[in-house]
């Protein structure tokens, strides 16, 4: 994750660097070099992901000083590397933030333990319906990640996510399967989180955006720092409105996506919301040359 870029690039090596210096801890060796259960600890996961976002981003931003987006975007914690790039919140600081939002996360998952599930097939009004009607006041099973027509997480108590997936089952999706994790993000689960999490939010140095942001809340762009403390204060229990971000976006006349980081997973997305637009994935040395100003 990132070891290619940072040994091809100083400016990719430095963000790692300064994420071992910040944090304490070695991201860059987990990140290198596993164990995989030690990235796959979300407390890792999140921090990780972000460096390399910012990583790419400028060496990016290197390579083509004039570029200027028209949005930014980041999909769930993806959402704090959006803010680096709009200049919204300083690196160290969303880094710092990550690392906290993973801690909280995994607190709230062990206290009370959840999980999600992927939908394929169904859509949302149906998921919705399924949702409501297999939950309970103590057992909740909400939309967490609309990812794309065809593909959505739904989160919450694991009673109620079973029923759930076998209703899926039932109304012919085209797959239904219960993930291996034990967090249940974007639901009421993460209450326990919230509100050491939204002191965390509080407390970061947030300046306006120099270009709108898409919320994950509410799809909408965010242009003030209350627009998005409000949202990034939501989102641990709200869903990921990501087809409709996208939607917003090719809506106001964006026709190319670039996805800095770890794989190409949004680019698929994208590509699977509007397949007339075109995404590029900026994650490895090679990549960069896939963008011509």
């Amino acid at each position: 994750m990132g070891q290619a870029l940072a040994a091809a690039f100083p400016a990719a090596r430095r963000c790692f660097e300064q994420a071992d210096n910040w944090l304490g801890s070695s991201i860059s060796r987990i990140a290198w070099d596993g164990p995989e259960d030690s990235l796959n600890d979300t407390i890792n996961t999140q921090p990780a992901l972000m460096v390399h976002s910012v990583a790419a981003l400028r060496v990016f931003q290197e390579q083509h000083p004039g570029f200027q987006p028209a949005f930014v975007a980041g999909h769930s914690m993806g959402e704090l590397s959006a803010l680096v790039a709009a200049e919204a919140l300083p690196f160290e600081d969303a880094l710092r933030l990550a690392r906290r939002r993973g801690e909280l996360m995994k607190r709230a998952g062990e206290i009370n333990p959840g999980g999600m599930a992927a939908i394929m097939g169904l859509d949302i009004p149906t998921l919705e319906q399924i949702c409501a009607q297999v939950s309970t006041a103590d057992e909740i099973v909400q939309v967490a990640n609309d990812n794309c027509p065809g593909q959505v997480v739904i989160s919450g108590a694991r009673p109620a996510l079973e029923r759930a997936v076998q209703l899926a089952q039932d109304a012919k999706a085209r797959r239904a399967v219960i993930l291996a994790v034990s967090i249940a993000a974007h639901s009421p689960l993460m209450m326990n989180a919230q509100g050491d999490f939204n002191q965390a939010v509080d407390a970061a140095p947030l300046t306006a955006p120099r270009v709108p942001i898409i919320a994950n809340v509410t799809a909408a762009p965010m242009r003030t720092t209350d627009e998005i403390r409000a949202d990034l204060q939501a989102q641990l229990r709200s869903r990921v409105r990501w087809t409709e971000s996208v939607l917003y976006m090719i809506s106001q006349g964006v026709s190319t996506f670039i996805e800095l980081g770890s794989g190409s997973v949004l680019c698929g997305l994208t590509k699977r919301i509007d397949r007339q637009v075109s995404c590029i994935n900026l994650g490895a040395p090679g990549d960069l040359d896939k963008y011509e100003a």
